[in-house]
């Protein structure tokens, strides 16, 4: 089972819709289960996808050195790809990880999809939470 954030996915959504007619490719972060207050219908050791890395940051960094700088090693568990020719699935050309949502037009919740490396349809579950207050302190 994957779980995602409501939140993130719907700020996920509306970027893809801003970036079409290009594709897009998002590095997702996970917060554990037991981290996200009134996550009920969550299991404690459930990662869920609650953060994304903007695709815009650090893109001077990776044009000089060719390595996404941005993002910290190892911080990322997933990735958000679009598709604007519709196919709801991983293809071989798609930047891959352990886990990945594909969306496709029109953007909404039912044209969204889970897979695993592979390309392997995984149950995606939206949750209802919020993810934990994070400080730069």
């Amino acid at each position: 089972m994957v779980y995602a954030t409501r939140g993130l996915v719907t700020a996920l959504l509306e970027l893809a819709e801003e970036t079409e007619p290009d594709e897009l490719t998002v590095a997702l972060a996970v917060t554990p289960g037991d981290d996200l207050d009134g996550a009920t219908d969550v299991p404690a050791e459930a990662a869920v996808f609650t953060h994304f890395y903007p695709p815009e940051a650090g893109g001077s960094l990776t044009a000089v050195f060719g390595v996404d700088l941005s993002i910290p090693a190892g911080q990322t568990q997933g990735r958000f790809l679009t598709h604007r020719n519709g196919h709801l699935g991983v293809s071989k050309t798609d930047d891959l990880h352990e886990t990945v949502l594909v969306a496709v037009p029109p953007w909404d919740e039912s044209s969204l999809a889970a897979f695993d490396r592979s390309g392997r349809r995984q149950p995606l579950e939206i949750v209802d939470v919020e993810p934990p207050t994070e400080s730069l302190a």
